[in-house]
């Protein structure tokens, strides 16, 4: 793994009971951090991480709970990392005039509301410490160029274009790394998990790589690498 290890720290990661929230998980922790996983399905979870290395401690939490999520996570303690990998998908044909006020509802909750209330918990600490890493999962559907721009799944699209717009605007605000705390987000592709289908071009592996080398990597606030910035197979992509 190329970076830093993280022996000594704690990461938090989201959607960890299955598809690139687990992988993110199990390789965070063998690189020497105490993950904490969280996702909503506690027997699900439960399996996940018995099978992971190092230590890894399950946190069930609803995340589309938004105003449930400070109580739940108050306990987890200083946090250095924080992957937001669990997402939800809007219906395959949810045009913006098809989508009910419900179904967009939905989907902001777990794509873009519960990333803001987890930064809201976590980053302050790391801000304190002068040390953190924050990783998005978002999505290139959620870019404004290229796929971002080409209509349908509204509700997803729309919610990860904020969360790309959240990475931007709290990297900035954070002094583009000068204050130790690296924002960046990464469009994992199209995957082989449970919402991307089995015939997807790309593994979880694969999709999971670039979050883990976000997670794991050196910087100091007298010299911070990039951030603020998206990220596709360790590459920068336009927003």
């Amino acid at each position: 793994m190329d970076g830093t290890d993280l022996v000594g720290r704690t990461a938090v990661v989201t959607g960890a009971s299955r598809g690139l929230g687990r992988e993110i998980s199990s390789r965070l922790a063998s690189s020497g951090a105490r993950v904490v996983a969280i996702a909503r399905d506690a027997a699900g979870l439960e399996d996940a991480v018995a099978g992971m290395p190092g230590s890894v401690s399950a946190l069930p939490v609803d995340l589309a709970d938004v105003d449930g999520i400070a109580d739940a996570v108050a306990g987890v303690g200083d946090v250095d990392v924080l992957v937001n990998a669990a997402a939800v998908m809007s219906a395959r044909r949810s045009k913006t005039l098809e989508s009910s006020l419900d179904d967009w509802r939905s989907v902001r909750a777990v794509d873009l509301d519960a990333p803001f209330a987890l930064i809201s918990a976590f980053v302050p600490g790391m801000v304190e410490r002068r040390w953190g890493r924050v990783v998005n999962v978002t999505a290139c559907l959620g870019r404004m160029t290229g796929p971002g721009t080409a209509g349908g799944l509204a509700p997803y699209r729309v919610a990860k274009a904020g969360l790309n717009a959240l990475t931007r605007n709290l990297a900035h605000e954070q002094g583009m790394g000068r204050r130790g705390v690296l924002v960046d987000a990464t469009c994992p592709g199209h995957c082989r998990s449970d919402m991307g289908g089995p015939d997807a071009p790309r593994s979880v592996e694969e999709g999971a790589d670039t979050a883990v080398w976000l997670a794991c990597r050196p910087g100091t606030p007298s010299d911070p690498p990039p951030t603020g910035r998206l990220w596709e197979d360790r590459v920068e992509v336009p927003w």
